[in-house]
């Protein structure tokens, strides 16, 4: 029997996971595969909250760019991590885990508006609790969300999920050499100009000694080998 090595953790999920091989939307083998790591990791006792992108559906940095107001920009891409959380809530539902969608921007009758004691208390209970609407700020991104909510409820590691297998010394899509690190520190990554995540969020995982495990959520077992201690992908700490 597997035995967790986290109490509490928080999963952050780009739209562009959730997209799979789709260009647009939810990729529904994706989800499923995820969801299905993620109920086993529930059985195991781990208290999961995820923090969701919009990326798959909107992106309100590149139509800046082409003339949208940046403020405009990200609160339409809020509002599309809004719509992912609602996606994602009812794929875990339909598996009986019990779900919570908790908003940085209130939307009565759709979600719970974010509140950090009511988060903690649905985490103790077993219930997956789905973060949405980044921080309820623009010019900031959804790493700066997961992060800030990591801290605020005290979990014991942040896990963000991308396509490759960790942090790498340079860019592995460029490089076909380049070597997968598999612990570095905060400043590790900050003298190599790493690109981790968000360099806010990162400062702040840094100043609240928040651990970045990096890992491919595409990789089968991936986010079970974590949670049950296995070397998977990178750590930052």
């Amino acid at each position: 029997m597997k035995t967790a090595k986290f109490k509490r953790v928080i999963i952050k999920l780009s739209g562009e996971a959730l997209a799979g091989d789709v260009s647009y939307g939810i990729d529904p083998k994706v989800i499923n595969r995820i969801a299905d790591e993620v109920c086993a990791a529930l059985k195991l006792g781990v208290e999961i909250g995820i923090v969701l992108g919009g990326g798959n559906l909107f992106r309100g940095a590149a139509l800046s760019g082409e003339g949208l107001e940046r403020v405009t920009g990200d609160q339409m891409g809020m509002l599309a991590t809004l719509m992912n959380a609602l996606a994602v809530r009812d794929i875990f539902e339909k598996k009986d885990v019990e779900s919570r969608v908790m908003s940085a921007i209130p939307m009565s009758g759709f979600v719970d508006h974010f509140h950090r004691r009511k988060a903690m208390y649905q985490l103790r209970a077993g219930r997956l609790v789905i973060f949405a609407g980044g921080t309820g700020n623009p010019l900031v991104t959804t790493d700066s969300a997961a992060s800030l909510r990591a801290i605020e409820i005290n979990a014991d590691v942040l896990l963000k999920a991308t396509h490759v297998d960790g942090v790498y010394c340079s860019d592995p899509m460029k490089n076909k050499d380049a070597k997968l690190l598999k612990k570095l520190s905060y400043q590790d990554v900050l003298d190599n100009e790493l690109g981790v995540m968000d360099l806010s969020a990162f400062c702040q995982c840094r100043d609240y000694n928040m651990p970045i495990r990096v890992f491919n959520i595409t990789k089968p077992n991936a986010l079970l080998n974590i949670l049950t201690g296995k070397d998977e992908g990178t750590l930052v700490s």
